[in-house]
């Protein structure tokens, strides 16, 4: 395991790292003008393409930044936007896909996962001083990605073109270089200024960089699209580039955000919004993980999902959920300071029903011990004391996928668990048995279904993913609850979602060529 922090400060340039695979296959990069310009999805359409032209692709991203994390299928946390990028590449998620994630948990402070594990803290300052080894470690797991596919679809991160940044970051144009990738660069049309997007960030690129740069796509158009023709013919012209596309803006679109409640979630909507829907509040932490939990209710036909960040009377909602945490103790503190944990108590009290999910459970305990400083400075913190429970964080972080057992019911169900906190319950019956290996009444149990207190809690992410939990959760909340149609499981919604987009990314890209640059066996020659 590598710690970030034990190696020396290099000055080795990006440029000198070492060749990845020289002949692996021909990858692509997807590279932004700027963050939230689509890049994750135009990756996830461009994988799932390839996949049904019957190529061999994989996602890589070798640095991401996100709470939003998911187990992979080699006992890991990598990003949700990994995740996604896998499954619609149609692969088993690795993570050898992302192989190093940040995960804030204050303004200036991360906790480093490496291939899957946490191997410590840093400080921007700190990471971009010495991220030696861990740009080492994410090449060699690019080498490892490569080869097992045809070619591999990179993803940038934040602008390709920060200038300040260029000698001392390794997931763009470095991570090019290292695997010989020819360079796409999106610019979102959405957000205004595109022209300038696009000249400036290829004014600015180093000429190495800059002669990766094989074609550039306008990325969220809205509006008759002949209306961009002189557009299109601008940036050709200026650029020397084609334009491989101009893509639509797809309303609508369902795919897991990357790292923020998506902008789409309700958040503080108007008292009686949704009268007519089951309606289920989630506590919008400032440093929300997971929120991806709450998808699969959020789509679910008579349900509403509303996200709440300031103080409101909760008596509309069926439930409140506390949601997971990626700092507890903060969060908590932030939960008291704005006044909202008077208003979950009081909701309680006036006899509201609660669901706690990871950090969220915890916080719903008598205590929190933290005297090694594994999340906080702070080693005792009061809980919201609604559970007869007590949590204790220590080291190595649990994270695993995990089949359960729903006791109430005996469904079964399927989930994953990141967490440093270990909960102690008394008196309360668990909600779900955690099963292992093949025996189905072997394992222990996980969390809280208390009916006197109105409480249930897990340590179980993407428990609502399958329909069974889900059905179960609502008709609690409301015995009457009927489906208005069948549930299905959230990664059918998700692969539903990634053929819509695939098919109207297909429609507006130069895919032939895109293909064709997939399927050739020769590297990108740099002069």
């Amino acid at each position: 395991m590598i710690d970030p922090r034990s190696r020396p400060d290099s000055s080795e340039s990006p440029l000198s790292a070492p060749e990845v695979a020289t002949s692996a296959g021909p990858h692509l990069a997807v590279f932004g003008t700027a963050s939230d310009v689509g890049k994750s999805s135009v990756c996830a359409a461009i994988c799932r393409l390839a996949s049904d032209a019957g190529l061999r692709v994989a996602p890589f991203k070798a640095q991401n930044m996100s709470n939003n994390s998911y187990v992979a299928g080699d006992g890991g946390e990598i990003g949700r936007a990994q995740y996604v990028q896998a499954v619609a590449a149609r692969v088993e998620p690795s993570v050898h896909h992302n192989p190093v994630l940040l995960k804030p948990s204050a303004d200036d402070d991360s906790q480093v996962i490496l291939r899957g594990q946490a191997v410590g803290r840093t400080t921007a300052q700190q990471y971009f001083r010495d991220n030696a080894a861990l740009r080492e470690a994410a090449y060699e797991s690019l080498r490892r990605v490569a080869q097992d596919v045809d070619a591999v679809v990179l993803e940038g991160a934040g602008s390709c073109a920060e200038v300040n940044l260029r000698a001392r970051e390794f997931v763009n144009f470095p991570a090019a270089h290292a695997c010989g990738a020819r360079v796409i660069l999106v610019a979102d049309i959405d957000k205004g200024g595109v022209f300038a997007q696009v000249v400036g960030s290829l004014e600015v690129m180093p000429p190495e960089d800059r002669k990766r740069v094989v074609g550039v796509v306008v990325n969220k158009f809205r509006g008759e699209r002949r209306l961009f023709d002189d557009g299109v013919q601008f940036l050709e012209q200026r650029t020397g580039l084609p334009v491989l596309g101009v893509l639509p803006y797809v309303y609508g679109l369902d795919i897991d955000a990357e790292d923020a409640v998506p902008l789409t979630a309700r958040v503080d909507p108007p008292l009686g919004s949704d009268a007519e829907r089951l309606r289920i509040a989630v506590v919008r932490f400032p440093h929300i993980s997971n929120f991806t939990d709450l998808d699969a209710l959020a789509r679910t036909d008579g349900v509403a999902v509303h996200y709440v960040y300031r103080p409101r009377d909760l008596g509309q909602y069926a439930a409140v959920v506390l949601p997971g945490s990626k700092s507890v103790a903060a969060d908590l503190s932030w939960l008291r300071q704005t006044g909202l944990a008077d208003q979950v108590l009081a909701y309680h009290r006036q006899g509201g029903k609660l669901l706690g999910i990871c950090g969220g459970f915890q916080m719903l305990g008598e205590s929190l011990l933290d005297p090694d400083g594994v999340e906080s400075a702070e080693s005792v913190v009061a809980g919201l004391g609604l559970l007869r429970a007590v949590t204790r964080f220590q080291t190595p972080k649990v994270v695993r996928r995990i089949r359960a057992r729903h006791l109430a019911s005996g469904q079964l169900l399927g989930g994953y668990e990141i967490h440093a906190g270990r909960t102690e319950v008394r008196g309360h019956e668990p909600l779900l048995q955690l099963l292992t290996g093949e025996e189905e009444h072997s394992g222990v149990s996980d969390g809280v279904c208390d009916p006197a207190a109105r409480i249930w809690a897990t340590y179980l992410h993407g428990a609502f993913d399958e329909p069974p939990l889900r059905r179960e959760f609502l008709r609690w909340l409301e015995p009457e609850w009927r489906e208005r149609q069948p549930l299905t499981s959230r990664i059918q919604q998700l692969d539903e979602q990634l053929d819509r987009f695939a098919h109207a990314v297909g429609q507006h890209l130069d895919w032939p060529r895109i293909e064709g640059w997939l399927r050739c066996r020769e590297r990108l020659g740099i002069e």
